[in-house]
This record gives structure tokens, sequence and C-alpha cells, in this order.
């Protein structure tokens, strides 16, 4: 359990007319809008978006005004190797761990204004507030940016966040390529923002993300606040089909070997998994390859992509053993060769017990109608929880909608997740003055 990173509770060490003040406290919306609108200008999107891939010259840019604005608020500023760029705001014991928050500037190519960015945002504008109400933590405050998040340039995606948490080598992270055979080492010279701290160095004492929930979950149930619990786990598979190619007029329907007729079976059965297994069971197909390809061809070969999703671990594994008998089961029934190949396995996270109760009560405090919630995304926080107690604040999108250029979220709802992120970050860094 995660005790006040200073040794008490906030009431332990200020009167109660002082309480009272901070219990009001509330940060500047139209500031915080402000700041997010100023930064989506930067890599503008054809349809009002924004297009700012990791280590890009647009990249550069948005890191460049991040860094200045945490300056002008009197932030000392440390970048490690991997790019992650750390605002600190002194307290009054700087010998402890800091309270960190933030996220990403780092988008998709055809990327929204509020992914990533309204974390790093939010993060800065509880620093704003905290300095314009001359109110002092018993520890530091941090903000921090993590360089790569999206993973469209550079893969895998949280690669940096991942680094730091120990989930990836720095060497693997540093040889990594983009499209024009670009090391991820290279980029982060090009731009300046190489760092010399050593990634992972970094302490922090809790994290917490503000982000958009990235789906309808919230707006259907017309909650303001998700208090997220933790990250659901995730398996990659590819699956090969092997039939045989022959020429769709000569062979008759019963003589066939039709890979993609049984590939398109599977489809339909991970798809059926996944629904008797509700209400947290996900299955996708998103990528597929028929071969040989030709209009007048049976295909004799489909390879595609599986992935699989829930937030308990022994459900995952329930649900890859269902899986692995099905398609046992159709092999023999077609008489045709199915392989199955893992890719990747991130386990389920959970979030730390006193990170979460602080978000809670922060949403309490504030009367705002909140519900526990498991993020569905992957997310910078997901990986760093493996070694910083970790918690995140979603804030509702419309219609769930993101990774698109007409992602929005309404300036009352990002201002009703950065209260909670100011109360729930004095929670725990506590506050003298």
């Amino acid at each position: 359990m995660l005790l006040c990173a200073w040794g008490g509770t906030p009431s332990h060490h200020i009167n109660t007319e002082m309480n009272q003040s901070i219990q009001n406290l509330r940060i500047n919306k139209d500031r915080l809008w402000n700041s997010i609108m100023e930064i989506a200008e930067i890599g503008p999107g054809q349809h009002g978006g924004s297009s700012r891939l990791a280590l890009t010259e647009e990249d550069r840019q948005a890191r460049d005004l991040f860094v200045q604005w945490c300056q002008t608020e009197a932030c000392s500023i440390s970048v490690d190797d991997m790019g992650n760029i750390f605002a600190r705001r002194s307290g009054r014991d700087n010998d402890k761990p800091p309270i960190c928050a933030g996220s990403h500037l780092d988008t998709q190519p055809h990327g929204g204004r509020f992914d990533g960015i309204y974390g790093v945002l939010a993060a800065l504008e509880v620093v704003r507030t905290l300095n314009e109400s001359a109110i002092q933590t018993h520890v530091p405050i941090e903000i921090v940016n993590w360089t790569n998040e999206e993973g469209s340039r550079f893969a895998p995606a949280m690669i940096a966040s991942g680094v730091y948490a120990g989930l990836f080598e720095k060497e693997y992270a540093w040889a990594q390529q983009d499209s024009a055979g670009i090391t991820l080492h290279e980029a982060l010279k090009d731009i300046g923002y190489l760092g010399q701290e050593i990634c992972g160095k970094h302490t922090i004492g809790a994290l917490f993300e503000a982000h958009i929930e990235q789906g309808p979950i919230l707006e259907e149930a017309k909650n303001q606040i998700g208090i997220v619990t933790g990250g659901q786990g995730v398996k990659w598979f590819d699956i090969t089909v092997s039939g045989q190619d022959s020429h769709s007029g000569t062979t008759p329907m019963s003589n066939r070997k039709d890979a993609l007729l049984v590939a398109s079976e599977i489809v339909t059965m991970l798809n059926q998994l996944a629904l008797d297994n509700q209400p947290h069971s996900l299955a996708t197909v998103g990528c597929l390859e028929v071969s040989p390809g030709s209009r007048n061809t049976i295909p004799g070969s489909v390879c595609f992509s599986v992935d699989l999703r829930h937030p308990e671990d022994e459900d995952l594994d329930r649900l890859e053993r269902t899986m692995r008998n099905r398609l046992d089961d159709i092999s023999i029934k077609h008489g045709m060769g199915i392989h199955l190949e893992p890719i990747w396995h991130n386990p389920p996270v959970k979030f730390d017990p006193d990170c979460i109760e602080a978000v809670s009560q922060a949403t309490k405090q504030l009367d705002l109608r909140a519900q526990r919630m498991i993020s569905g995304a992957g997310h910078d926080a997901c990986q760093v929880c493996r070694v910083v107690p970790t918690a995140m604040i979603f804030v509702p999108c419309l219609d769930g909608l993101s990774h698109n250029e007409a992602e929005y979220a309404t300036s009352e709802d990002l201002e009703a997740g950065c209260n909670v992120l100011l109360h729930a970050m004095l929670t725990l860094a506590g506050h003298v003055a």
C-alpha cells in the first residue's frame, strides 16, 4: 500500500481554514482548453486534428513549447536517454520521490487533439494552479511526457515507458526503425532530446495519468469520471490456414480446399467466442493476407492476426485454450492445416489501491458522477505501474471516438478530470501553505 510520500495526511499539518481553502481549489478551465488548442496546432491535421508523430520536427516543436511553459512555471527540466521529459516543481522536502502526472505529446498520423496531450497539459494546469495559489507541497510535483506512446512511427507502442519499467532493453528500443530506416536513437539525437539521465533511474513516488476514455462507456452511462482500476491483458497471434491454390472455373465446389473460406469460419468463431464470454472478453481480426491474391484462383493460403483481450489473466488463458481447441476441430473438419503462432502477451495490470482511492475520494469531494472501470486501451501508465504506484483518470469523449481527427471532449469534462487530478495529487503530495 502506498502511504503519503511526506509521511502523513494533509489534515495533520494545516488548520481547518486552510483545509477548506484547499478543498475549494479549482483549475482554470479556459487556460487548460487554450493550451490544448495551441499545442494541437503544431502538426495540424487536414480535418481538425493533429499529426505529430514521435520524434519528428512537429514533436520537437511541441516538446519545446511544453518545456518553455514548464520553465515559465519555475519547473526544472530533466530528459532521459529515451527522450522522456520530467518537469519538477519543488516541494518542501525535495529528497522525497515526486508525485508525478502526465502522458504523451505524440499522436497518430490522423490523430485528434486530446489523446495523450490532455494528460500532459492537465498535469501542467495542476502546477499552474498551485503556483497562482501559492500552495507548497510537502514533496515535489512532476509532469512527465513519455516518448513514442502511440507507436505509429516506431514499434512497439509505449516503448519509452516500457524501457522505464524494465519491459524492454534500451538497446532494443534505440534500434527500432521507422519506415525510412531511421532508428529511434538517431531520431532522438536529430531533434535534440537524447537526454543524459538513464531511463528507469528517475525515481517517482506515484504516477497519475489523465486521459480521454477512447470508448463509449462513460458517455453512455452519463458519468463524468472513470476511476481506472487497471488495464486488460492482451494476447496476439498469427494464424495461417493452408489449403490449395486451384482454378476457380474448373474446380468443383466439393473438391476445393479454400483457405479463405476456412479463415472466414475462424473469424466468425472468434467473434462468437468473445460474445459468449461477456462482459469483458474481446476478440479482433485486424489484418488478413490472401494468397495468391488472384481473381480467378481459389485462395490456397491465408494469414491473419488475432487480438484477444480480457482484464483477468485466467480468463485470457481460458479464451486461448478454447480458441486452440476450436481451431483443431475446424482443421479436422476441413482437412486443412491451421498454424497458430503466438506473437505477444501483455498480462493484465492492476493499479495501486491507494492511488485509486485518492482518485475516488477526489470525485466524491468534487461531487462528480464517477464509475470504476478497466482501461481497454494500452497507456504508459499500464507500463509504469509495474514499478511505480499508479492510477488513471478517464473523461468521456464524443461517441467514444479516438485515433481520429474528429475526436472531441468538452471543456467541462476536461476541467472535471483535471480537478480530480489536482486533488488526487494533493492527497499524496501533501500541502503546507
